[in-house]
């Protein structure tokens, strides 16, 4: 519509025409300002929305960044802990007769009070005294102390998960081990310090034990792998396809094709690895390599769009400049174009990275899921990434994981957060105005 000028009238029609704009200037601002509501309501309701989100992960996944120890002074009897047989020994024994000082109304001599007892002991217990005696068999014979995690019904009880109010026949632990707690509680002997394993631990099957060193680990060996292939060649294809192809159908299709594979589901590239790389060339599966070479597919479209994009937006005029002073057109695109693209190729690498690492799907069908308690040592041993082991943890029945699998999305945020952050300021340091 074509707003009325009070000049395009006659001077008779000039008080019709000044009201027409007015109308129309009152109309165009209740717009304006419809729309500045609709603008102001979205990003409130996206605020909202990521902020019930982080909430809802802290207040469930703060609980796992502590686990709660009992520390025991423990006698590494020679008897029971030969110095010949190590690392085999009775140090659960041990643990249990540290653990029986304090309460001298249980006879340790019975094998089912023994067990119910050192139930709040967690099962890694007696491998951290193994470990601790093995590094210096001179602790045989001497009384030393040891700080050791609680099982999991305990740490749970400790961080306030377990009501005490609940009825005894539905609770995970009873009214005498709850006392017994107490008493340890009572004498000092309980705290709840920094959980570092759960970033130093691998995975395990008992919570209080389990980390994300796997997964951290495999993580880096496949977006290693996944930048080592996708970063030069996507930059080399980007590179032909807008500097030196010809401009005809061929190349048409191909930056069309190119387009659609950036918006293939992840799922589709997870077969084609699993059908390629494990069916036909036999890598092996649960590899990070096999995960870095499928999420190197996933990410090439998208460094290839980004390096497109950051080629276009050099001015031509530099371009022109090189030519006209006799350089070579290989000389021009390497010397000139390249370099002041590169913050902008880096940006769209460092942000396909990010997206790389959050893929779960394709990683789940080439068997990157599987449970692994070691980290892996090269790019071809069996390994897990972080998404991999959120989703392992988020389908474990184990109470215990369920703060977990809310610290490891914590963790997992972080690393997307931090890479995010290079990126924006890879883009500021190296940005030229023109």
């Amino acid at each position: 519509m074509t707003d009325i000028s009070p000049s395009d009238v006659r001077p008779g029609q000039r008080g019709t025409a000044s009201e027409a704009v007015r109308s129309s200037l009152s109309r165009r601002n209740r717009q304006q300002l419809v729309l500045q509501g609709f603008g102001i309501a979205a990003i409130f309701f996206a605020i909202t929305m990521l902020l019930i989100l982080l909430t809802s992960l802290i207040s469930t996944g703060y609980h796992a960044f502590t686990q709660t120890q009992i520390e025991l002074e423990v006698y590494v009897d020679p008897e029971e802990i030969p110095a010949e047989n190590l690392p085999r020994g009775g140090f659960r024994e041990a643990l249990a007769a540290a653990l029986g000082v304090h309460f001298p109304e249980i006879d340790l001599s019975d094998r089912a009070a023994t067990r119910e007892l050192t139930s709040i002991l967690s099962n890694g217990a007696q491998f951290q005294l193994r470990d601790a005696v093995v590094a210096d068999p001179s602790l045989i014979g001497q009384t030393i102390t040891l700080s050791v995690p609680v099982s999991d019904p305990y740490d749970q009880l400790n961080k306030g998960l377990v009501d005490r109010a609940t009825p005894e026949q539905i609770r995970r632990v009873d009214d005498a081990a709850i006392a017994r707690f107490d008493r340890l509680e009572e004498l000092g002997l309980i705290s709840a310090p920094l959980n570092t394993g759960l970033l130093t631990n691998a995975d395990s099957r008992f919570p209080e034990l389990a980390g994300l060193k796997g997964a951290l680990v495999g993580s880096f060996w496949a977006l290693l792998t996944c930048f080592v292939i996708s970063f030069p060649l996507g930059i080399g294809a980007a590179i032909y396809l807008e500097e030196f192809a010809p401009k005809n159908r061929w190349s048409d299709l191909i930056e069309i094709n190119i387009n659609n594979l950036a918006a293939v589901p992840s799922v589709v590239f997870g077969l084609l690895a699993l059908a390629v790389f494990i069916g036909w060339f036999g890598l092996p599966r649960s590899a990070p390599f096999v995960g870095g070479l499928t999420l190197a597919l996933m990410t090439m479209p998208t460094i290839i769009i980004a390096t497109r994009a950051a080629l276009k937006a050099v001015p031509p005029s530099i371009r022109e400049a090189a030519l006209g002073v006799g350089a070579s057109k290989h000389q021009v695109v390497f010397q000139h174009v390249l370099p002041l693209a590169m913050p902008g190729i880096l940006t769209g690498t460092i942000i396909g990275l990010a997206q790389a690492l959050g893929e779960t799907a394709p990683l789940l069908l080439i068997g990157m899921n599987a449970f692994i308690t070691s980290a892996a040592s090269s790019p071809f041993d069996s390994a897990t990434a972080l998404p991999t082991q959120i989703f392992i943890w988020a389908d474990s029945p184990e109470r215990g994981f369920v703060s977990r699998t809310s610290a490891a999305i914590l963790v997992l945020l972080t690393f997307l957060i931090f890479m995010n952050a290079i990126a924006i300021y890879l883009r500021n340091k190296f940005e030229r105005k023109w």
